[in-house]
């Protein structure tokens, strides 16, 4: 691919402003990213970082992998699990997404309990005590462990 496009005047490699431009992050962010492990770069005989055409689909897939709520930790194993260098394709991102699955399914459970829970609190100042469906009398929900129980989903797994 690479001899294509060089024949077709087209450099192999772009530059760290060009991925930052075509990809929409900061050039910082590409620089976190290469410490994180998720993209990689070359440098030139005058130490400048040249990336791969193919690190434009990885940064895509970082970010929105990230924009649903996948941690940095978690992109960079599911990355690992690729060639060195490569760009994630269609089976790659169905299958790393899949894994990924009951996680975001038990968030947006999370979340939409959330949402139910709170649709009449104004913010625990407390003017609604007597209807307030996070009271907690005597402390009742010690037993029941640690954090906001009533708004737990159970087998939800804390953040880390």
């Amino acid at each position: 691919m690479n001899d294509a496009l060089q024949k077709a005047g087209i450099s192999p490699t772009l530059t760290v402003g060009e991925v930052a431009r075509r990809s929409g992050v900061t050039v910082s962010t590409l620089h976190f990213y290469e410490t994180q492990g998720l993209v990689s770069s070359t440098r030139t005989a005058g130490n400048q970082r040249r990336y791969a055409r193919t690190m434009l689909r990885r940064v895509a897939f970082v970010r929105v992998a990230q924009r649903v709520g996948i941690s940095l930790a978690d992109i960079g194993q599911a990355l690992a699990t690729l060639p060195s260098g490569a760009a994630p394709s269609r089976e790659d991102w169905a299958r790393l997404s899949a894994a990924w699955r009951a996680e975001l399914d038990e968030r947006m459970a999370q979340l939409q309990k959330l949402r139910d829970t709170l649709d009449d609190c104004i913010g625990c100042g407390c003017l609604s005590i007597d209807r307030c469906k996070l009271r907690n009398p005597a402390d009742r929900l010690a037993a029941e462990g640690p954090g906001p129980q009533r708004l737990l989903v159970r087998g939800a797994k804390p953040a880390a």
